[in-house]
């Protein structure tokens, strides 16, 4: 396995500079907005005092960028120092609601291959109040394609669209991390969770490669659960998961729930790791309500950056971080969110941020007397990435059969529709395109619809492509710019197409609802 680390760590994880001393590791950070400023600070202080040996280079980032006017949120010498360093830090940011800005988050996940998306959830009962006192679940969430793609468009007057895409290589990526995850720590069983009972091609792809690659990995327990209900099971049954690898939407959402189970979304951190850079951060997040006041729990960003001291080869400091970590906790300390449940003194005072680093520090040393001590080895324990990039299949014979057309009409039935879409399915050629089918909002309005259903002004027309005899054939280019002119000669407003396929004889395009 190939695991990503910056190049001058990869010959030798205890590369010392002359002096003798450990050469200190460059990382990017970025103080953030909101609560940013102050938890970074935090955290920062409290690796410092731990030795961490890191040298910080400090970017700008996030909303003072986007109010400048930079649509981005990043600065060109920004991406500069994130690719040089390839470890990145990064305390929550605001992205502006409206207006043309896109998140940065899911811009610097895509735009550095960072397509694995870490997130431990643990409970730290008694300590943090949980009705979950075992929960010990990691969520792998596919982290670059999906929703997140951000492909929107508004296409008629009352309908807007966002693409939905998943690529056999990103499922294969991430699902092998995952399995690798649990190997690698000794996990004993790996969730995946979809809706392929609806999105049965996109989704469905997720769940067969799911099932092509747990073949690999026979002494690791698998299984599959529908979304919602798998959602449901991690709320109420947090104990019967272990490791869950699902797509960016779902995994994103039920990241946050399960953290909030723990006790707090305050305390969970995650990584996020591609083949060549790694950035790590809190999953909360800016908090402005609350920004400035110094309240902010840093725990998040300081069990993030001890994920990113095991990924540049400092488990001793990760280790020693963490341990005192859970010794403050044990000790009742907590900023304002938490409230210990123990007989501490302390247990119902809240510290600020900087006194709950001083804390930790005061601690460094130290080991739990509760929880079970955490130890981090030299050899990474988490797989920085799946093996290379999967190799690409041979192409599959292609052929188009036919081409749904979007249409906008507004005030129009759907039959009406059809009887004018039918003839012009047949000019000027004869044989060339049938009329198979229309659909609004994904379910067949013609031929055989309902008076019941909903219709919008947008409508997608199946047209397949027949011979003269009315079966079935594979049809040109060319052919569909010749049904297209036909459309618009007769005042048709045509959206988008979305060409019919077959690969090797399998359609690449599903029924329509009803169909």
């Amino acid at each position: 396995m190939k695991h990503d680390t910056p190049e001058h760590l990869l010959t030798d994880a205890n590369l010392v500079a002359e002096t003798g001393q450990p050469l200190a590791v460059p990382i990017t950070v970025a103080y953030g907005d909101g609560i940013g400023p102050e938890i970074m600070e935090a955290t920062l202080k409290v690796l410092r005092a731990a030795g961490a040996r890191i040298a910080p280079e400090t970017i700008e980032i996030g909303e003072k960028l986007y109010r400048a006017g930079s649509t981005a949120g990043i600065a060109p010498q920004s991406w500069e120092s994130l690719r040089r360093t390839r470890v990145f830090l990064k305390a929550p940011i605001t992205t502006p609601q409206g207006g043309g800005y896109k998140s940065l988050n899911v811009t610097i996940r895509k735009t550095l291959g960072l397509y694995a998306n870490i997130r431990p959830c643990v409970s730290y009962h008694p300590f943090v109040n949980t009705k979950h006192p075992t929960m010990d679940v990691v969520i792998i969430r596919e982290n670059e394609e999906d929703l997140y793609a951000g492909i929107e468009h508004r296409q008629t007057d009352e309908v807007f669209q966002c693409l939905k895409l998943i690529t056999r290589p990103g499922c294969e990526k991430i699902i092998r991390y995952a399995f690798e995850y649990a190997r690698a720590h000794g996990r004993r069983k790996v969730t995946c969770m979809t809706k392929d009972n609806i999105m049965k091609m996109t989704d469905g792809l997720f769940h067969r490669v799911f099932d092509e690659i747990k073949l690999q990995y026979p002494e690791i327990e698998s299984e599959h659960y529908i979304i919602d209900i798998g959602a449901a099971r991690l709320a109420t049954q947090p104990e019967r998961f272990d490791v869950i690898v699902t797509g960016n939407l779902y995994g994103d959402i039920i990241s946050d729930i399960a953290a909030e189970m723990t006790g707090s979304v305050g305390l969970a951190g995650s990584a996020n790791i591609g083949e060549h850079v790694a950035m790590f951060e809190a999953i909360h997040g800016s908090a402005p309500d609350i920004a400035g006041k110094g309240i902010a729990n840093p725990s998040g960003l300081l069990l993030a950056a001890v994920m990113m001291l095991v990924h540049i080869r400092q488990p001793e400091v990760a280790t020693r971080i963490h341990n005192a970590w859970l010794a403050t906790i044990e000790d009742g300390v907590f900023t304002a969110d938490l409230r210990g449940t123990g007989g501490s003194p302390n247990a119902y005072r809240p510290f600020g941020s900087m006194d709950f680093a001083d804390a930790i520090i005061e601690r460094l040393g130290r080991k739990p007397a509760h929880f079970k001590p955490v130890r981090y080895a030299l050899a990474p324990e988490t797989p920085r990435s799946a093996p290379a990039t999967p190799p690409r299949r041979p192409a599959a014979a292609k052929a188009m059969v036919g081409v749904d057309v979007f249409v906008h009409a507004a005030g129009v039935s759907a039959e009406f529709l059809a009887g004018r879409l039918a003839t012009l399915a047949h000019q000027p050629r004869p044989a060339g395109f049938t009329l198979q089918m229309i659909t609004n909002r994904g379910v067949k309005v013609w031929p055989g619809g309902f008076p019941e259903t909903f219709c919008t002004d947008h409508w997608r027309c199946r047209f397949v492509g027949t011979d003269a005899a009315g079966n079935p054939r594979t049809v040109s280019h060319a052919e569909v710019v010749d049904l297209l002119h036909n459309l618009i000669s007769d005042g048709l407003d045509f959206i988008k197409t979305e060409h019919l396929c077959t690969f090797d004889g399998e359609a690449g395009y599903a029924l329509g609802q009803g169909q």
